[in-house]
């Protein structure tokens, strides 16, 4: 590193849990005994046993590398064990209340060439346990008396999704998802898979019936648009209608934060502060009438952060993922505060912008929009007098907001006019494919979207062009969540708000270009773009790496000024890319990779390293002031300085 350079750790603002399930049972003895998993990006994924008297947690941790997120987890109702699939290497855990000194213990991969994100886990009355993973949309059984693993392969040849249930009698039924929804009967014996019932197709726009559980009789139900059904011996047969569904995660709609369930004494188990995903008051209440709230004690150690930005106030915002907290410091570090919920959301913001002396927050799912007033107490919302308040989604059918700008209104004389929409631009829902331009004016509460404007492909970047009166869209190869890339290349868009609608779409004439990574205004009209490929592609939507160059483009003529690939040892683009290259106070112009920062010369597609990343790769680039660079490392608040 550059001896002029100095790197800061500001500290860790978000110590939350992931993946929450309550976890009911008892012991051999046959006390109530209450188990909850969570996960965390520092540390990984962890299993409390809960003292139904005092709320203290005895807290086990899985200490295996890679794990983070326990995304399936399943206690067994014969045996007490609870069974965890973690997420992103695709391990199985297993912890036994009966013999808690053995820990949360790693069992080994599910399947290293399938599963990345084990999706559910069944038992059968054999004993046998069953996982379902994406991203293969795989099977695997797993043996508890021998601890052998039989993997059996993808179950469907385009979907990535599988999710198993298992009824008292032995069969064995699993749901393959996103594109499309469609059963499977599984013969046990050999993993092979059997197509039954119905198929619901385009699933995020079909708004008909199609859901799968297991009932209060420990059989199989789906209840579909045909009507409901029973899946049972290789079939899905009409009944006259269905049970109550059994409590606990047994319906696939289930998967993720399940909080409210029954443990053996008739008590409910409910967290009180679910909603703000908090997940320390545990409220028990009784048959009787009686009511607990339990504090539990456990402890956090850090969770990645996935967006920083400089407020209105002058501080620094982020937002950590999964949960999604919002979380503030000044530029030292000082006052770091979790502020918590701030979308109904609870994933994670993918972008902010000030607006009108707030803060707009476009988080997923739903890309769903919040507007905070730091000068105003926080009190998170939906309704009157919320600060934040989620005002709902920008567009329907769309799910990552990767991209926020203000537009001006523009008069017929063309003077900017103050307020205007907030512009975002957004990944498809889902199982779809086309990505939505979309706009919200906090005036009125008006809003309208455009999708398909680069057909299967996202506005991942956008930038207003004052002179030309148009938004630059830069669009990248990432359709829905669940399908795969059907196209290796992005582009550009011009797109004029007063119309609605494109002045241009295509690529510059840049036979190179890959994917728009990021955009920045640059002198005398033009701008500078990243071509390059964004690591969440290649990692979910089987994309190809490709290299990164740095383009200098003329938007009025349409096209490629010059272009420059960066250099190998920049190191790579942070998983999400799309605010890499940033603005200092002083108007210079830079970018960061994970292992550098780096300097554009004014007019040229030349860079030079100003300071190199240690301690940690970088893994969000946040704002740029005084020849300082605001970024994350994972779960930890960074800074760099430089001469």
């Amino acid at each position: 590193m550059s001896s002029s350079s100095v790197i800061r750790d500001l500290g860790i603002p978000v110590k939350a849990a992931n993946w929450v399930r309550v976890h009911p049972g008892r012991l051999a003895d046959g006390r109530p005994s209450l188990l909850v998993s969570m996960g965390q990006n520092n540390g990984g994924p962890f299993v409390l046993d809960i003292d139904l008297e005092t709320g203290h947690c005895r807290q086990f941790g899985a200490n295996t590398p890679g794990a983070e997120a326990p995304t399936s987890a399943m206690r067994s109702l014969r045996t007490g064990i609870l069974w965890v699939g973690s997420a992103w290497h695709g391990n199985l855990h297993r912890y036994d209340p009966a013999h808690h000194e053995r820990g949360l213990e790693n069992l080994g991969r599910i399947d290293p060439e399938l599963a990345t994100f084990p999706t559910s886990i069944v038992e059968t009355p054999d004993g046998m346990i069953w996982i379902g993973a994406y991203p293969g949309c795989s099977l695997t059984r797993y043996n508890p008396t021998t601890g052998e693993f039989t993997r059996f392969g993808r179950m469907d040849p385009v979907d990535k999704y599988l999710y198993l249930l298992a009824a008292d009698d032995g069969s064995l039924c699993g749901q393959v998802k996103m594109t499309t929804y469609r059963m499977l009967s599984i013969d046990p014996a050999t993993g092979r898979g059997t197509p039954i019932g119905p198929i619901l197709e385009s699933p995020p726009t079909n708004p008909k019936r199609y859901e799968f559980f297991k009932g209060e009789d420990g059989r199989l139900y789906l209840d579909s648009y045909e009507g409901p059904l029973l899946l049972a011996n290789g079939a899905a047969t009409p009944v006259d209608q269905l049970p109550a569904q059994m409590a606990g995660v047994h319906a696939t709609y289930k998967h993720a934060y399940q909080t409210i369930l029954s443990l053996p004494d008739g008590a409910i188990a409910t967290f009180a502060d679910y909603g703000a995903f908090q997940f320390r008051e545990l409220r028990l209440d009784y048959p009787d009438g009686r009511a607990r709230t339990l504090n539990l004690d456990w402890e956090g150690a850090g969770t990645n952060l996935w967006t920083l930005h400089l407020g209105p106030d002058g501080k620094l915002y982020g937002s950590s993922m999964l949960p999604e907290h919002l979380f503030s410091c000044h530029l030292d570090g000082g006052n770091m505060v979790n502020h918590g919920q701030c979308s109904v959301s609870g994933g994670e913001a993918y972008s902010m912008v000030n607006y009108d002396g707030k803060l707009a927050i476009g988080s997923y799912p739903a890309s769903r929009i919040s507007l905070y007033d730091p000068k105003l107490p926080y009190r998170f919302g939906t309704g009157p007098g919320a600060n934040p308040i989620d005002v709902g989604p920008a567009d329907t059918l769309s799910t990552r907001p990767h991209s926020m700008i203000v537009v001006p209104d523009l008069p017929a004389e063309g003077s900017a006019k103050a307020g205007g929409k907030i512009w975002v631009g957004s990944a498809a829902d889902y199982g779809l494919l086309d990505g939505s331009l979309a706009w919200f004016d906090p005036a009125n509460a008006t809003r309208g979207s455009t999708r398909g404007i680069m057909p299967a492909r996202t506005p991942f970047v956008l930038l207003w062009l004052p002179n030309l009166k148009q938004i630059l869209v830069g669009f990248n190869s990432e359709p829905g969540t669940g399908v795969s890339a059907k196209f290796q290349q992005g582009g550009y868009a011009l797109w004029d708000p007063a119309k609605n609608a494109a002045a241009y779409v295509g690529d510059f004439g840049d036979a190179e270009l890959v994917d728009v990574c990021s955009l920045i205004e640059a002198r005398d009209g033009l701008v500078y773009a990243l071509s390059g490929r964004n690591p969440r592609l290649v990692t979910h939507y089987e994309c190809t790496p490709a290299p990164s160059r740095l383009c200098l483009l003329d938007p009025k003529t349409r096209r490629v000024v010059a272009s420059a690939p960066l250099p190998e040892n920049y190191g790579n683009l942070p998983f999400e890319s799309g605010h890499i290259l940033r603005a200092d106070t002083e108007g210079t112009l830079y970018g960061a990779t994970t292992e550098v920062v780096f300097r554009i010369k004014p007019g040229t597609v030349e860079t030079e390293v100003v300071a190199e990343i240690t301690g940690g790769e970088l893994s969000v680039v946040g704002p740029i002031l005084d020849r300082t660079l605001y970024f994350a490392s994972e779960w930890r608040v960074r800074a760099v300085t430089w001469a």
